[in-house]
């Protein structure tokens, strides 16, 4: 009589991943910005696998290890993208919140003399890269990102349709994204 499920020291990398890839897809999409780091992350976590010999060296707990692995991949790119990218967060209206390291240097309360110098250097070099946008864009940024307004306040306010000041506040972002992108760099140099 045959069984269906062979013993832990057999059990092959296919296995595996039948058994834990959804479960452990989800837990690595949770914890990256896009689908397609996702599926990379756990293309590697199930390639680290492969290069094991289970039958030579079984991994006991497979489930602690997939995670572990996983833990690791994740880590190690979004390092990758720190170093590549410029960071933001998405919110729940897809809005992208600027530049968030320089961000929270402006609303920090920190008060060392470092930071200080830091800061009045951040604010003149927004000042001088919102005074180049369009009223518009620049009115739509100041009231979210400083003021903190959220678009249907600014809506209902100005009549102006949501859509329209997410469109605004897009344009403002790349521009001072495009604008700041040499002083973030000497920031974290």
């Amino acid at each position: 009589m045959m069984t269906t499920e062979a013993p832990k020291e057999q059990q092959s990398v296919s296995d595996i991943f039948k058994r834990y890839r959804n479960q452990l897809k989800n837990y690595i999409n949770k914890r990256v910005l896009s689908k397609e780091d996702g599926e990379d992350i756990l293309q590697n976590v199930f390639y680290q696998l492969s290069k094991i010999d289970l039958i030579e060296k079984p991994i006991e707990q497979i489930s602690a290890w997939l995670y572990s692995v996983a833990n690791n991949q994740i880590i190690d790119r979004s390092r990758k993208h720190k170093e590549v990218e410029m960071p933001y967060v998405k919110t729940s209206e897809n809005d992208e919140l600027f530049l968030s390291e320089i961000t929270s240097l402006l609303m920090d309360e920190d008060s060392s003399p470092e930071t200080e110098y830091l800061r009045s250097l951040v604010w003149v070099e927004l000042g001088n890269a919102l005074s180049e946008l369009p009223v518009e864009q620049r009115e739509v940024f100041e009231l979210t990102e400083l003021e903190g307004f959220s678009f249907k306040e600014i809506s209902e306010e100005t009549g102006i349709t949501v859509n329209t000041l997410i469109s605004r506040k897009r344009y403002a972002v790349l521009h001072l994204r495009e604008r700041l992108k040499n002083l973030y760099y000497e920031l974290l140099e």
